[in-house]
């Protein structure tokens, strides 16, 4: 397993998202007032090779739920490039219907990650 929290939330919080929002995190949105609202969730990084020397290949899997009060297709272009450049690959995009009246996307990115080198496959 190797961490890419960190790199991930970088992306996110990049300057060119900077444009979009502000309101980035990795839980449940605190600051409703800030629209969009962008929150990402490491759904997994596990082991998804092992050799003799020991771990070489993770599993990442992201969800990135995004809010907003209109359209939420600015800020899904936006996180989809982003993301992208870290090589995950959006694996689903939905609509979800949101009892608050918001317009509410969900976000699913993959890949797997070389330990050693930090390359990213797409499956």
């Amino acid at each position: 397993m190797i961490n890419v929290k960190d790199e991930v939330y970088a992306a996110l919080t990049s300057e060119e998202m900077q444009e979009i929002t502000e309101n980035v995190s990795d839980g449940y949105p605190k600051e409703w007032a800030v629209l969009p609202a962008i929150e990402y969730t490491e759904e997994d990084n596990s082991v998804y090779e092992w050799t003799s020397e020991g771990e070489e290949k993770s599993h990442l899997l992201y969800r990135v739920d995004i809010w907003n009060n209109t359209s939420t297709s600015q800020a899904a272009l936006a996180v989809d490039k982003a993301l992208s450049a870290l090589g995950l690959r959006r694996k689903q995009c939905n609509d979800v219907e949101d009892p608050t009246g918001l317009k509410h996307k969900v976000m699913r990115y993959e890949g797997i990650i070389d330990v050693n080198s930090r390359f990213v496959y797409n499956n």
